[in-house]
């Protein structure tokens, strides 16, 4: 259920509706719009409370239900999109933020060669996995530690946001002293233990989509971290498993449209992920820049002797290339990198 006060409604009259619902025991939501505040309603049986209720309390403009099961990721909990904001960096502006990096953080010299192209080549956001989760346990399952201090130092010298993965709950605190962004991968999209430790960390977060989620049930996860009051979430599409073998995942391009009809939240494509092949990364990424928020990238400066995904991970060529042809497309459509 959301309550929509009327324009600059009181701070007692809103007191006096976040008390009712609790009153309800029932959870209060607040959304603080440029014009309005808007208070979600939620609880287990929502469903059976009368809109009567609230609509009765003074500078209540009016009172409805969200339909979709997803909740406070919802544009009817908040019209405004959501632009995630990291120093700087804003993702869900006008700029289509790139994020780049190895998939693996192997040796400092890896990262911060890798740093040092991407920074000069346009990139906002390195990214790099200190924790791998793998689906055999006998390959390479990251640094650890070690590579939290690499990603640590490619940031100190090059002044590049962090992006890394998080595996589990009792990880978040050490990865935040590190990552600028957190990043719950596609495995773990439906941890939802993870995701409510993730999302009380006070960090901005990159979840990406499960590639066996539909986007409802991928907008559901984001409810868990958007509930524990951290609006920071950025949605990476980055493939899903089809009947289609030609690529390593499919990528679900018409998910970006389908989530800014439906969602406020940001959305970033991954398209190394969906490919699984370098030679189709470009053509993907160029495809996803003139709709989405950003773009996750893998570069490597010797894929063939990549520890993790080396066949999906652009040279530093095959990067170059790629940035020129993105800095004119989005040129084209009034957009920039």
């Amino acid at each position: 259920m959301i309550i929509e006060m009327q324009t600059a409604a009181s701070q007692d009259s809103i007191r006096r509706v976040i008390g009712k619902i609790r009153g309800l025991e029932c959870e209060a939501q607040i959304n603080a719009g440029q014009e309005k505040v808007v208070i979600a309603v939620l609880g287990r049986d929502t469903g059976s409370i009368a809109t009567e209720i609230f609509e009765a309390l003074p500078e209540v403009e009016r009172v409805f239900r969200i339909m979709q099961p997803h909740k406070l990721a919802s544009r009817d909990f908040q019209q405004d999109k959501t632009v995630v904001k990291i120093g700087d960096v804003e993702i869900g502006g006008q700029a289509v933020i790139i994020i780049a990096g190895p998939c693996a953080v192997e040796s400092e010299e890896q990262v911060l060669l890798t740093a040092r192209l991407v920074k000069k080549l346009g990139a906002k956001i390195l990214r790099g996995g200190a924790y791998k989760p793998s689906t055999s346990p006998f390959k390479f399952q990251g640094m650890g530690e070690d590579g939290l201090r690499i990603l640590a130092a490619a940031k100190e010298e090059t002044g590049l946001k962090i992006v890394t993965e998080v595996l589990s709950p009792r990880d978040v605190e050490l990865v935040s002293e590190c990552a600028d962004i957190l990043q719950i991968g596609a495995r773990n999209c439906q941890n939802y233990d993870l995701l409510e430790e993730v999302g009380q960390a006070g960090k901005p977060i990159l979840l990406k989509r499960g590639f066996g989620m539909s986007i409802t049930e991928w907008l559901q996860a984001a409810d868990y971290i958007l509930r524990r009051n951290n609006p920071n979430l950025i949605l990476c599409e980055r493939g899903i498993k089809t009947f289609e073998p030609s690529t390593r995942y499919t990528l679900d391009i018409s998910a970006v449209p389908v989530i800014k009809r439906f969602s406020h939240l940001p959305v970033i494509v991954d398209p190394s992920h969906a490919a699984g092949d370098r030679r189709y990364v470009p053509d993907m990424a160029r495809a996803a820049a003139v709709i989405a928020d950003g773009l996750l990238i893998e570069v490597h400066p010797n894929p063939m002797e990549a520890l993790k995904d080396g066949p999906q991970s652009l040279t530093f060529s095959g990067f170059t290339e790629l940035m020129a042809d993105l800095k004119r497309l989005t040129a084209a459509i009034g957009r920039e990198i």
